[in-house]
């Protein structure tokens, strides 16, 4: 059983931020991610609203920018997939496939998943044309890619795939926009993006050249749509399932003995930013640092 006075699940902005200031601190936290650091910002084509880039800046290269920094003060990534975090009395157990972690505090950056197109069926065929991040659709190119979706995101990745050359079409079962107006305004001025409202999927098929073809309902006529990919964003939840149902039940106990910390996505609902997260890992960072006293010195001396 190893032990560690502070772990952290996740290495999105939030995660990292909790990172480099503990790490600043002098303690080394555990950093567990299995998957490319950077969590959803890898998904925007441009953030404008984090300080210090005036200009703005890729989603993709902040993401990398920050892993760098955390690397630079010597932030390590443990490349695990973390199953299952518990609570025994008087800490965290913290499985991983290979490995088991005895831990004072636990800082929980789980970010969220995408919902999923639970109202069709996808055939086992296409499911490796269905995609729900578009980051996973970066090296597509010259392609049609069809987004469900009416929200900041759908817009966002559709001004992502056509700037790396492709075609896009934005089908939003309703009316109504649920994007900035600025996402709006750019995609309108886009010559190779198509937004169709009251058009919603009802069935996917093969189609040709290994794409597929969408069987869609548009206001009161069906419509056939020919295509490579299928990208929805249709929302995302918090990403919790690695928390027992122990610590779920003692969460707030444990929030309030400066134990457990949500941070970042996976506790901010629909106030999904960089900023925001980056904040909640700074903050979670200094109330641990100002927690850490001899009680933790001990726990993970003793425990060696």
């Amino acid at each position: 059983m190893k032990i560690s006075p502070v772990a952290i699940i996740g290495a999105g902005p939030a995660g990292l931020a909790a990172a480099i200031q503990i790490q600043r601190f002098g303690i080394a936290p555990l950093v567990f991610e299995m998957d490319t650091p950077g969590g959803l910002l890898r998904n925007a084509n441009l953030v404008e609203n984090y300080p210090g880039f005036p200009r703005g800046i890729a989603g993709i290269k902040l993401a990398r920018l920050m892993e760098q920094q955390a690397a630079s003060v010597g932030v390590h990534l443990t490349r695990s997939r973390v199953e299952r975090l518990d609570w025994e009395d008087t800490a965290f157990r913290l499985d991983t496939a290979q490995d088991a972690f005895t831990v004072r505090r636990v800082i929980v950056a789980t970010g969220t998943r995408p919902r999923t197109l639970n109202d069709i069926t996808i055939p086992s065929s296409l499911a490796g044309r269905v995609a729900y991040e578009v980051f996973h659709l970066f090296d597509v190119k010259d392609a049609h890619i069809v987004i469900v979706g009416a929200g900041d995101a759908a817009f966002d990745y559709a001004l992502n795939l056509v700037g790396r050359g492709n075609t896009v079409t934005i089908l939003n079962r309703g009316d109504e926009l649920k994007c900035l107006p600025l996402l709006w305004e750019r995609t309108k001025a886009a010559p190779r993006i198509d937004y169709k409202p009251h058009t919603a999927v009802v069935a996917l098929e093969p189609g040709a050249d290994d794409g597929l073809v969408l069987r869609c309902i548009s206001g009161r006529d069906n419509l056939s749509i020919q295509a490579d990919y299928l990208l929805g964003a249709i929302g995302r939840q918090p990403r919790l399932e690695v928390v027992s149902p122990r610590v779920r039940e003692q969460a707030a106990s444990l929030e309030r003995s400066a134990l457990l910390y949500f941070i970042g996505d996976v506790k901010n609902g629909i106030y999904r930013q960089t900023s925001i997260a980056v904040g909640d890992g700074i903050r979670a960072a200094m109330q641990i640092c100002q927690e850490y006293n001899h009680r933790d010195t001990e726990f993970t001396e003793s425990s060696q």
